[in-house]
């Protein structure tokens, strides 16, 4: 990879991607966003991979942006933001989000801004017990981008989502577990070894089926319920006839653990 601000490892059907500016708490820069985006063209051009990571090197996940990487140009004009995100922001949401495989973050520190959001969009997040997550927006006279006046309210409601839209209070790993804003808090000795059994168990699972999972969860957020009922017809009529479902039903009436190859 030309850019050494993401590693990427694949292995055993396991993604791997760290965001690697940990001098700058992972925040993004231009450079950044094009590696990450090279990144994940290559898994999604390799078949082996079952499970995306996504995780932070050093103290922090993801400080959002980069701030340094916008200033004001010698002409005085402002950076165009809109651009930045119509760009960089968005289309990365919407890649992990569209990934036919889970997504797993895990929040090993600080996630602000738009790396709190980045968080968000990911399928499963875990987060050390000392992470916080920062809504830092309002801060700079923003609005929660990268998806965060999407998933914030869908997550946590809308009055505590308002709250630390407007606050930009920092919302530590545990209250963000107990509101449903994360999956699960883990202690910090035990996070790297709970990320690593949560990854190695979805590589084995039936990734075919945890992928329509994870595309009729998020379409039923805005489908009614005769159309989710269809979607959801549909996605059994599929995956009914997949080697998975066979080898589950094999695996269960043999007594023994099944073999799932992700088809």
């Amino acid at each position: 990879m030309a850019d050494d601000s993401i590693i990427l490892s694949i292995d055993s059907g396991i993604a791997r991607i760290t965001l690697n500016r940990p001098n700058k708490l992972n925040s993004f820069n231009v450079a950044m966003h094009e590696a990450l985006a090279e990144a994940l063209d290559t898994v999604e051009a390799d078949d082996s991979v079952r499970v995306l990571l996504l995780t932070g090197a050093g103290k922090g996940f993801c400080a959002g942006q980069d701030l340094g990487d916008r200033a004001v140009s010698t002409a005085g004009e402002a950076p165009d933001l809109a651009y930045s995100v119509e760009t960089y922001y968005a289309p990365l949401v919407r890649r992990l989000r569209a990934l036919p495989l889970p997504v797993v973050c895990g929040v090993n520190g600080v996630a602000a801004g738009a790396g709190a959001n980045l968080a968000l969009a990911c399928d499963l997040v875990v987060a050390r017990r000392s992470a916080r997550f920062i809504e830092s927006f309002c801060k700079l006279g923003l609005i929660p981008d990268t998806g965060g006046t999407y998933f914030l309210a869908r997550r946590i409601g809308m009055a505590r989502a308002m709250g630390i839209a407007m606050l930009g209070e920092p919302i530590d790993a545990p209250t963000a577990a107990d509101w449903g804003l994360i999956w699960r808090c883990v202690d910090d000795d035990a996070f790297e070894a709970e990320i690593d059994k949560l990854v190695e168990h979805l590589s084995k699972a039936p990734t075919r089926g945890l992928a329509r999972t994870k595309e009729l969860m998020y379409a039923g957020a805005n489908n009614n319920l005769d159309a989710q009922l269809d979607a959801e017809r549909d996605a059994m009529g599929e995956l009914g006839r997949s080697a998975d479902y066979a080898e589950g039903v094999a695996a269960f009436s043999e007594k023994r653990t099944p073999e799932f190859k992700g088809r």
